[in-house]
């Protein structure tokens, strides 16, 4: 996760435009980058359009057609983007995750590998794997109970004879 480098509220810098450039680390109490890129971002508010960034670690984060490695916010909205990793409290997604951790989730015409929350809404979407306690509305999973045993049974069957395999070949005589 973003290491606790958190500043005092009274060193931050109260909003911060980046447009057309490339930055390694962002502090601020709003952040808006359009058709940019940063390695870090630590903000209370994140608006994105059309940038790239590494880690955010904020309370709102907006992104538009933009590509996020690791968010960790309280309510994170992506539409048209990619995110890789999302940990937050409420999340809505509009184009394609890997993995998303949340308490509420709203996914809409988008594809994300691994979702895992509380309440989840899909909306004509396509998940690897979900995982959830309340699930509405139309999606298609690739992997359902009887695929996960499937897929359990033939891993355990190969690991199994990888090692006798391994033992037979260079076992100790």
């Amino acid at each position: 996760m973003i290491e606790p480098d958190e500043l005092p509220e009274s060193d931050l810098t109260q909003v911060t435009n980046i447009s057309h450039a490339n930055v390694q680390a962002v502090r601020a109490e709003s952040v808006q980058m359009h058709e940019a890129d940063a390695e870090r971002i630590i903000a209370k508010e994140v608006e994105l359009q059309q940038s790239a960034v590494g880690a955010i670690k904020a309370e709102h984060l907006h992104a538009d057609h933009s590509l996020i490695g690791m968010a960790e916010a309280q309510d994170v909205s992506v539409s048209g983007g990619a995110v890789g990793f999302v940990q937050a409290e409420k999340m809505s997604a509009g184009g394609y995750a890997g993995v998303i951790v949340a308490g509420s989730v709203d996914i809409q015409h988008g594809m994300a590998g691994f979702v895992t929350g509380r309440e989840v809404n899909v909306t004509e979407s396509r998940t690897g794997i979900l995982i959830a306690r309340n699930v509405s509305g139309s999606v298609t999973t690739l992997l359902d109970a009887r695929g996960a045993l499937l897929v359990g049974l033939v891993s355990g069957l190969f690991a199994g004879l990888m090692l006798l395999l391994g033992r037979a070949l260079f076992g100790r005589k």
